[in-house]
């Protein structure tokens, strides 16, 4: 069955290159919808979305834009612009995929678009800067990064084959359809190598009462990825075992997963479970990128590329308020446990991360800043016990229920 696969970039720059796509995708049987977002002259091939309606959904007019000849402020008004227009175009089934080319501007204007779009939607950028660090385009969406080679310049012996084979694999995107599985309630679990007995034991506890759990690494793009699939409705509870990441915000790690972890489940009313997992560690990379501010403190390596820090006990003060003011947004059922004789593998007795009054100045500063109403179990376990990881999975089928 033919599909429609939209085309969104500058169509006066890149016009040429974006014709010999359309021409790749309907060789394949399928029908385009071009979309200009082009700020300098003219399109080169016709639109069936023009810009006008791109600037538009940003609340501006393509004619003072163009007349002030401010490179910068259309190319961030047609951002906002496509953002606002591609999720209505899709919701009205005018598209099944989306392809994009460009250099910087064009991969953040159709960047911007395409991570505004449901999970599944397949997406596919060709960029030059595919090559590089690309998390600041890609967010946590699950969009195709193709390299250019080349630049974005013209159809020539190189970009033609790239181009060709990006067209392919959009069309390959929309051909595919997944057929159904078992679907059970998701629940998300959050992980790191030093909680891992804790999370796939509590993890086999909820899969025997007939869910299916979703575990994300905390390094950053899990922590956001998991707060993003809270937010579009996806997860039925959240076992935040691993907390880690605010470590990272607070002192400067490497893994951070941004300002705005633990909102989301608390936002959307969901059934959480909350545990100071690894608040013990801070992550860096390898001994040689830690800053030298930290010269003197305790590190674990834990492996060639990955350098842990010790908190201090000013540090899990200071987190353990912040996770407080987060949990207090709470509009669900949200229980927080905390294992007294330890937050992760090497934070035990003899081991390189124990140092118990930081891990009480945590426990002090969540407890005392928590809304009275917000349950704090205790118990005289580590977090890999298994009596930890039971009471976290039956806790958190009791707040479902």
């Amino acid at each position: 069955m033919a599909k429609t696969i939209a085309l969104l970039g500058a169509l006066d720059t890149k016009g040429a290159e974006y014709g010999f796509v359309k021409s790749c995708i309907e060789a394949r049987g399928h029908q385009t919808l071009l979309i200009d977002v082009g700020v300098l002259e003219a399109p080169v091939i016709q639109p069936d979305v023009p810009r006008a309606d791109v600037a538009a959904a940003a609340g501006a007019d393509i004619d003072a834009l163009l007349a002030k000849q401010d490179r910068g402020e259309a190319v961030a008004a047609m951002s906002r612009g496509a953002a606002v227009l591609l999720p209505k175009l899709h919701a009205e089934g005018r598209f099944d995929g989306l392809i994009a080319l460009g250099g910087s501007g064009g991969t953040s204007v159709a960047c911007s678009a395409m991570r505004r779009l449901p999970l599944g939607v397949p997406k596919v950028m060709v960029s030059t800067t595919a090559g590089t660090n690309v998390s600041g385009y890609v967010g946590v969406s699950d969009i195709v990064m193709v390299p250019s080679i080349v630049d974005v310049a013209g159809v020539n012996k190189i970009s033609r084959e790239v181009f060709a084979r990006a067209a392919g694999a959009v069309c390959g995107m929309v051909e595919t359809t997944v057929e159904p599985g078992e679907d059970k309630p998701l629940i998300a679990a959050t992980m790191f190598g030093n909680t891992t007995p804790c999370v796939e034991a509590a993890k086999a506890i909820l899969e025997q009462r007939g869910f299916e759990v979703l575990v994300f690494h905390c390094t950053g793009t899990g922590g956001r990825t998991m707060e993003n699939l809270i937010e579009a409705g996806k997860i039925a509870g959240v076992l935040d075992i691993t907390t880690t990441e605010w470590a990272d915000e607070f002192v400067g790690g490497v893994f951070t997963a941004g300002p705005r972890r633990l909102e989301a489940a608390a936002n959307s009313g969901m059934p959480a479970i909350v545990t100071p997992g690894c608040l013990d560690m801070v992550n860096f990379n390898a001994p040689d990128t830690v800053p030298e501010k930290f010269n003197g403190r305790t590190f674990y390596r834990h492996n060639p590329n990955i350098t842990l820090m010790r908190t201090s006990v000013e540090e899990c003060q200071g987190i353990g308020r912040i996770m407080a003011e987060k949990l207090n947004m709470s509009t669900g059922p949200v229980t927080v446990l905390l294992p007294l004789k330890g937050v992760s593998m090497i934070d035990l007795q003899g081991k390189p991360f124990y140092l118990p009054e930081a891990n009480r100045a945590l426990f002090d500063s969540l407890r005392s800043n928590l809304r009275d109403d917000i349950p704090v179990i205790e118990m005289d376990c580590d977090v890999n016990s298994p009596a930890f990881s039971a009471r976290c999975a039956e806790t958190l089928l009791a707040s479902m229920t």
